[in-house]
């Protein structure tokens, strides 16, 4: 079959029905875009949601390899830290070791030259010695060791040095000693210690001492040019200042010369001692300038702190005569017999004396007595009153007459002294009462005034320590019932009793300060009652002491 093929034009007739699907098209193809913005939309935002996730996740593995990493660096930073400080401490250690093996080496270095030192001392003696020898023709020479060439040589002492080196006794070796060597007490400085140079040699700081005061001097109180001694001691020395008229004492073609008390260390002119200086009967000091010392009626000075402490009158001794009493019954030596103790004048007691016939040859001033013979004696009863010219005036003195009740008829001590020194007194004179009631005659001298002055010396004892301290005493064997029963003593009375008892141990007298050395020391290695027991081996004319 054969078809029939024409062309046709397309109609221009307009279709209601292709608006429509068109429309429907446009519809399902806005949609087709919505949807697919949406689905863009939803992605997008699972996309950012996941990366969020996953940025969180690295962020936290991130901070977590930070922190491990941080860790591993702190230990890397502790273990190098650990390895410095090692590493520091044994350098450290190395140093010390190096400097102790250094010190160490210097003190052996030094013994050795020492040693090397003194053995060339030795060497050179012994070389001295062999010269000696044989320029004396002996026959047989001292050993010698093995010759040694190398003698050290002896290098000679400063001037000043060997004048420092007499004030302690040392012996001067004219040799210059090491630097680590003490020159005051030949003993080692010790290494790091402070120490002294001076003189040209060096010292501990308590061995460079005054060759005067014996205390340590500080540098600015030293000069090369004065010698070991502080620069006041060397003036002081050199140029002093009178105690009495408060000038310098004068030179003289031989120097400076000056006399000084030996207890009380004060110096003043010689001229003093022969120029009317008035001088305390009892301290023995002289009067100086600006002081007003007061006369007795016999003509004896007292000075104003002596005057404060004085007993003036009989009635006002006889409470320590009580006590004198007291301090021999605790010693069990009570003296049974009672007799009057009397304050006189210095007439009165050169009288009593002459008239017992005792012979005083002894160069000792007489300031009591105790009595063996019935006399009449002129006691003070009534102590003087100071007047308004500053003299003493109003004493009263009585005539008494002694009458020989027992062996002693009375003790006669000098009026106005101070109250220790009275005691003291007291004690000595009551010791020769106790020998005589005991019936001990014919002692021999020096061991009867020997004894009288040791228990006058315990009896002083007993007024300087406690009674704790008593016992510890050389010579004292004092108990508690001998304390002072007047109470507090000032200062001075403190001084005094130092001054009193010094006056008994530095006495060099014939019969009391020979005397008493010799007994004290037999008491001191035995005991007084076993002396006393010893008593009758000692009478005249066949004993000894």
């Amino acid at each position: 079959m054969w078809w029939c093929l024409s062309c046709f034009k397309p109609s221009t007739k307009h279709d209601p029905s292709e608006d429509r699907f068109e429309a429907e098209t446009n519809i399902v193809t806005d949609i087709s875009l919505y949807e697919d913005v949406i689905l863009r939309q939803r992605k997008s935002e699972a996309d950012q949601i996941e990366w969020a996730i996953q940025d969180g996740y690295n962020q936290q593995e991130t901070s977590a390899r930070r922190r491990r990493q941080r860790e591993l660096d702190d230990q890397i930073a502790r273990g190098l830290q650990y390895k410095e400080e090692t590493e520091l401490d044994k350098s450290l250690v190395d140093v010390e070791d190096q400097l102790l093996s250094k010190i160490v080496e210097e003190s052996l270095k030094d013994k050795g030259k020492r040693k090397q030192f003194e053995d060339g001392l030795v060497e050179n003696d012994e070389q001295h010695a062999l010269i000696l020898q044989q320029s004396l023709y002996m026959v047989e020479p001292l050993p010698r060791l093995e010759e040694n060439k190398n003698i050290t040589p002896i290098t000679p002492l400063k001037e000043d040095t060997q004048e420092s080196c007499k004030g302690k006794g040392q012996i001067d070796l004219n040799v210059n000693r090491p630097h680590s060597i003490c020159d005051g007490c030949n003993s080692a400085i010790e290494y790091g210690r402070s120490s002294v140079n001076a003189l040209g040699v060096n010292w501990h700081p308590e061995c460079f001492c005054c060759l005067y005061c014996d205390n340590p001097i500080a540098m600015h109180e030293f000069s090369n040019t004065k010698g070991r001694c502080h620069i006041t001691c060397y003036k002081e020395r050199r140029h002093p200042n009178c105690y009495v008229c408060k000038k310098k004492i004068p030179s003289t073609v031989e120097g400076i010369k000056y006399n000084e008390h030996s207890f009380w260390k004060e110096k003043y002119c010689p001229s003093h001692e022969v120029d009317g200086t008035p001088k305390c009967c009892s301290c023995e000091r002289l009067e100086a300038w600006g002081t007003k010392y007061v006369m007795l009626a016999d003509n004896r000075w007292l000075c104003v702190k002596c005057m404060e402490c004085a007993v003036m009158d009989t009635y006002e001794c006889q409470p320590l005569h009580f006590e004198i009493r007291e301090f021999f019954e605790s010693l069990n030596m009570k003296v049974e017999k009672e007799f009057p103790l009397l304050l006189v004048e210095k007439e009165a007691l050169n009288k009593a004396e002459a008239q017992e016939k005792i012979d005083n040859q002894h160069g000792v001033v007489t300031r009591g007595i105790c009595l063996f013979e019935e006399q009449t004696v002129d006691s003070v009863i009534k102590r003087p009153i100071m007047g308004p010219n500053k003299e003493l005036v109003g004493m009263v003195t009585e005539p008494q007459r002694v009458i020989g009740g027992c062996e002693v008829t009375a003790i006669l001590i000098l009026y106005g002294l101070p109250r220790l020194l009275t005691g003291y007194i007291l004690a000595h004179e009551m010791m020769h009462a106790w020998l005589r009631l005991n019936g001990y005659r014919n002692l021999k001298l020096e061991f009867e005034e020997g004894i009288c002055q040791v228990l006058g010396h315990m009896w002083l004892e007993s007024q300087t320590y406690s009674t704790t301290s008593a016992a510890s005493s050389s010579s004292s064997h004092t108990p508690a019932a001998s304390s002072s029963k007047k109470g507090a003593k000032s200062d001075y009375e403190k001084k005094l009793v130092e001054f009193c008892k010094d006056q008994i141990e530095t006495d060099d007298s014939p019969v009391y300060g020979v005397g008493f050395k010799k007994v004290n020391k037999m008491v001191s290695d035995s005991s007084l009652h076993k002396i006393l027991k010893r008593i009758p081996q000692w009478t005249k004319p066949d004993s000894n002491l």
